[in-house]
């Protein structure tokens, strides 16, 4: 794989392992995963009320015989209006999927072998801005468009640790997100239309997979 400088130009190669960038697709593999992690991340909102927690109708509405109206225990039934509702959504709902650490680390790797294959994982020296601006990285990144084919979007910047510096100067630009590559996963893969991944991020996934 080619590497990249700051600004743009080709400042040598690298050895990507086959066994982590050279894996042929499986679409099968990488919708179980990624469903099951756009399930985990979904939260349970809707909660409706059942008979037992509404307010009201302790008391009996009317007596049981006598009245000629249909017999009823509690205004609060579901069949009432204003009463509990039978068979609502419930907050207790858990939508998170199991997924084999085995499939996950395997869905990852075809992820990253896809982005490989099309061109559209970058390798880019490992950088640290000297002054940590938002101004600063977007005039670094404009430098790298050609890259990006001239068009900066959707971009996923992957670093070898937690650079809080990198974090805060690019937290502002649209189309830039960073992750720390041992927190990466195939749903931040196949989402982002560009990786840019840092040389000692590369190094860190081929130990962590390989």
């Amino acid at each position: 794989m080619t590497v990249y400088n700051t600004s743009g130009q080709e400042a040598g190669s690298v050895d990507a392992s086959d066994r982590v960038f050279g894996l042929p697709m499986n679409k099968d593999l990488l919708f179980q995963v990624i469903t099951a992690l756009i399930a985990n991340k979904r939260q349970t909102v809707a909660h409706t009320k059942d008979r037992g927690e509404v307010r009201g109708g302790g008391k009996k509405p009317w007596r049981q015989k006598g009245t000629g109206r249909a017999r009823h225990g509690s205004i609060r039934s579901p069949i009432w209006k204003g009463g509990g509702v039978a068979f609502g959504p419930r907050k207790e709902k858990d939508y998170s999927k199991k997924i084999n650490k085995k499939m996950a680390r395997k869905a990852l790797k075809v992820a990253l072998s896809a982005k490989a294959k099309d061109g559209t994982l970058v390798v880019a020296e490992d950088f640290k801005p000297e002054n940590p601006k938002t101004k600063e990285m977007n005039k670094m990144f404009n430098s790298m468009k050609g890259i990006f084919s001239n068009r900066l979007q959707n971009i996923l910047l992957v670093t070898p640790t937690n650079m809080t510096d990198i974090v805060r100067a690019s937290r502002n630009l649209p189309y830039l997100d960073t992750i720390e590559a041992r927190n990466l996963n195939p749903l931040l893969v196949v989402s982002a239309k560009y990786l840019l991944m840092q040389k000692g991020a590369l190094e860190v996934l081929e130990k962590m997979l390989a």
